[in-house]
């Protein structure tokens, strides 16, 4: 749900469940957006170099992933013709908005990490 005071920009509230803010949390909170980003922090990449960089990522996800991104803004794809195509994603003004707390996030859960009882072993996924 947002509010909209007369001559105030509109005030978002995430916790109310009509809010068009979740759509950005969702897509900020999944483990490949928050990563892809961190991996545009230093500047623009090829496809490859970011698979490379998010192990275990495949090509399908990753490329539903940056199209997302793209989607919301976050990062833009240019495309050089050259052959073969070349392909660059880079952070937009807003991703590099985005880059900063998720920059925290990730250092504080490779800080975590270090503790026992801060990342918990989760179960292995029982098979479909």
């Amino acid at each position: 749900m947002t509010q909209r005071v007369a001559g105030q920009p509109e005030q978002h509230d995430v916790y109310a469940a009509q809010c068009p803010c979740r759509v950005m949390l969702d897509l900020l909170s999944n483990k490949w957006s928050a990563l892809a980003i961190g991996a545009l922090e230093q500047g623009p990449r090829r496809f490859g170099e970011l698979q490379r960089r998010l192990q275990g990522v495949s090509a399908k996800v990753l490329t539903q992933t940056l199209r997302r991104l793209e989607d919301a803004d976050l990062l833009t794809r240019t495309v050089y013709p050259a052959v073969p195509l070349h392909v660059e994603y880079a952070l937009t003004e807003l991703g590099r908005g985005a880059a900063v707390p998720l920059a925290h996030l990730r250092t504080w859960v490779e800080g975590a990490s270090h503790r026992d009882d801060a990342c918990p072993r989760l179960p292995p996924r029982p098979e479909p």
